[in-house]
C-alpha cells in the first residue's frame, strides 16, 4: 500500500474497470442508494466495450451450442434496452442468404447431434434447420416490438442486388444496433448523476483487506497523484485484465480465469445502398456480419482468435483482413479487397474459461464469483456480452445483497438512459424538432446529434442561434460546444476519446483537424476557458 498518500472516504463499492460491466454496475448500485467509486486506468470503453460488432442481439449462433438461457435472457433484454435508449439503439433487419454449402461449426453440440442422427448431412445446415432456429429465435424471448422472420426471394428483392446470382433465397430476421462506447459513457454519466464518483485515467496500484474494509491505492496516470480510498466491497470488472487484478493486485489464489479472444473488424467504403445487415455463413462453420455503418461505410466482422496477453494491444492482422475480405467476397457480387478498407479495429473479449476447445466455442455467458474468506468481499466478473450488461449488473447486486442490509430493489429495467426519454419510433420527430429550433444545422448534423444525444441535444445547443454560436469548428460538424459538453458531462479528456469513442467522427476528420481539437481540449483543461470564450 502506498505510503504517505492521503486516505480518502469510505465507499460501499469500489469498482475496477470502466467498461460496460463496470459502468452498468455503478449505475445500478448508485440508483439503489449505495456509495460508489469507479476507477478506469484509461478512458471509458477504452478496450473491449468500444470494439464490439455494435449489436444488441440474442446470439442466433449460440443456439447451436444449446445456450438457451443466455439466448433467452439476451432476447428479452434486447427489447428492454431498445426502449430505454432509442437514440443510441435501433431495430435492424438481418438478411441471411441461404446456400446449399452452409456448414456447421463441427465443435457445437447441435452439429454433433445432427451428425449422429443424420450423417448424410455431412456438417451442412439444411434450410429447414435454419428456419426452425429462426422460429425459436422469434419466440424464445417473448418478442413484442420487433417484426418476425420472413423469407425473401433474392431474384426480385433489392437485398439480392449486391449478392452473387447463386443466392436466390434468404431469411430475414430482427435484431438491434447499439452505439457501444456511447452506451458505456451514458451509463457512467447516469451513475455520476446518482452520486457515483467516476475516475478516468486512474490506475489501481494496490489493494489490501483491512478487516471489513478494502484499502485501495490509486494513481492519477496523468499527474502521478496518489491517494488511498476505502470500500466495503471491491468489484473486479477489469475485462481482459480481470485475471491480472485477481493475482497481481488483489493476490487471490484462485483457479478462476478468463479466456482472451480477439475479435477483429474491418470498415470499408459503402458496399450497398439499403439499410439492412447481412448475416453470412462460411464454409468453415463460422459467421460474420456486413452492416451499414456511419452512413457512408460498411462494417464487416468478426474473427475469433485466442489472444494470450492483455498487455499486447489487439490489432486486426493482415491475415484477419484477408480472411474477412475473402469471407464477404464469397457472397457479394463485387469482390472486396484490402484496398476497400478505410479502418480496422480489434478488441479482446474476456470470456469465462470453460475449457472449450476453440475460441469460437467458448461461452459468451457471464460468471460472477464472490470471495469473502478474508473479510470484506470481492466480486469478480468473468465474461458477459454487451446485450446482457444490465442483467449482469442486477445479478452482481443480488450476489452482494447479504453485505448490504436494506438494499433497494431492481430498478433499471425500462428506465431511460440520459437523452433516451422519447418513444422508440420517435427519432424522426425529434430530428424535425431539432431542425426547427436550430435551422442553421444541416441534415447530417441534425441526424448525428439526435442519434448521439437524443433529447440532450437541446440542452447541449442551448440558446445558440447561429453556427458561430457553437464556437470553434474542428471539421465534420464537431464544434467547441459539443466538445465542451463531452468533457463536462461524459468524462472525455482527449480528442481520441471524442472522435473514436464518444462518436466515430475520426472516420471523417483529418489528422490536422483532430490535432486542432486536441490542442483546444488541452487549453481548456489547463485554463478552464469560460463558456463564452469557447
Amino acid at each position: 500500500m502506498s505510503q504517505g498518500a492521503e486516505t480518502g472516504p469510505l465507499y460501499d463499492l469500489m469498482i475496477i474497470g470502466g467498461g460496460i460491466n463496470g459502468c452498468g454496475i455503478a449505475r445500478d448500485a448508485a440508483g439503489r442508494g449505495l456509495s460508489v467509486a469507479l476507477a478506469e486506468m484509461n478512458d471509458l470503453a477504452w478496450a473491449t466495450s468500444s470494439a464490439s460488432t455494435k449489436l444488441f442481439h440474442g446470439g442466433l449462433r449460440y443456439l447451436e451450442y444449446f445456450e438457451l438461457r443466455l439466448v433467452r435472457e439476451a432476447l428479452i433484454e434486447r427489447e428492454r434496452l431498445l426502449s430505454a435508449m432509442p437514440h443510441i439503439s435501433w431495430p435492424m433487419r438481418f438478411v441471411l442468404p441461404y446456400g446449399s454449402d452452409m456448414r456447421f461449426d463441427t465443435d457445437t453440440p447441435a452439429a454433433r447431434l445432427l451428425h449422429a442422427v443424420m450423417p448424410w448431412l455431412k456438417g451442412r445446415r439444411p434450410a429447414w434447420m435454419i428456419r426452425f432456429g429462426l422460429w425459436l429465435y422469434d419466440h424464445l424471448g417473448g418478442r413484442k416490438i420487433l417484426p418476425a422472420t420472413s423469407t425473401l426471394d433474392l431474384t426480385t428483392a433489392p437485398e439480392g442486388a449486391p449478392l452473387q446470382e447463386r443466392f436466390v433465397k434468404a431469411f430475414e430476421y430482427s435484431d438491434c444496433w447499439v452505439e457501444d462506447s456511447r452506451l458505456v459513457s451514458l451509463n457512467a454519466r447516469d451513475a455520476a448523476e446518482r452520486g457515483a464518483e467516476i475516475m478516468v485515467r486512474t490506475r489501481v496500484m494496490a489493494t489490501e483487506r483491512d478487516g471489513d474494509e478494502w484499502r485501495i491505492a490509486l494513481e492519477d496516470t496523468e499527474t502521478g497523484e496518489l491517494k488511498v480510498i476505502r470500500a466495503r466491497c471491491l468489484i473486479n470488472a477489469a475485462g481482459p485484465w480481470v485475471g491480472e487484478i485477481l493475482r497481481g493486485t488483489v493476490h487471490l489464489n484462485t483457479r478462476e480465469d478468463v479466456r482472451l479472444v480477439r475479435g477483429s473488424h474491418i470498415v470499408t467504403r459503402k458496399l450497398y445502398d439499403h439499410d439492412k445487415c447481412y448475416f453470412l455463413q462460411g464454409t468453415d462453420g463460422r459467421i460474420i456480419f456486413a452492416i451499414p455503418y456511419e452512413t457512408d461505410f460498411t462494417l464487416i466482422g468478426t474473427t475469433d482468435a485466442d489472444h494470450p496477453d492483455p498487455s499486447v494491444k489487439p490489432e486486426c492482422t493482415v491475415e484477419e483482413q484477408d480472411y474477412l475480405c475473402d469471407f464477404a467476397s464469397a457472397y457479394f457480387a463485387k469482390p472486396i479487397t484490402r484496398d476497400d478498407i478505410v479502418w480496422t479495429y480489434s478488441g479482446v473479449r474476456p470470456l469465462y474459461d470453460d475449457g472449450a476447445s476453440s475460441a469460437t466455442a467458448a461461452t459468451r455467458d457471464y460468471t460472477l464469483k464472490v470471495e469473502a474468506n478474508g473479510g470484506a468481499p470481492i466480486l469478480n466478473v468473468f465474461g458477459g456480452k454487451i446485450t446482457t450488461y444490465r442483467r449482469l449488473a442486477e445479478s452482481a447486486l443480488a450476489k452482494l445483497a447479504p453485505w448490504f442490509a436494506g438494499l433497494g430493489p431492481d430498478w433499471t429495467a425500462g428506465v431511460a438512459l440520459p437523452g433516451g426519454d422519447f418513444p422508440v419510433d420517435g427519432v424522426k420527430a425529434l430530428q424535425q424538432r431539432l431542425a426547427g429550433e436550430y435551422p442553421f444545422l444541416d441534415g447530417f448534423h441534425v441526424a448525428r446529434l439526435v442519434r448521439a444525444y437524443g433529447t440532450d441535444a437541446f440542452d447541449m445547443l442551448g440558446a445558440a442561434r447561429s453556427y458561430d454560436d457553437l464556437g470553434q469548428s474542428f471539421g465534420a460538424t464537431m464544434t467547441a460546444c459539443e466538445a465542451a459538453w463531452l468533457m463536462d458531462h461524459e468524462f472525455a479528456r482527449t480528442a481520441e476519446d471524442i472522435v473514436w469513442r464518444r462518436g466515430k467522427l475520426g472516420l471523417r476528420m483529418s489528422a490536422a483537424e483532430i490535432n486542432k481539437l486536441e490542442g483546444w481540449m488541452r487549453r481548456r483543461r489547463a485554463g478552464g476557458m469560460p463558456k463564452a470564450a469557447e
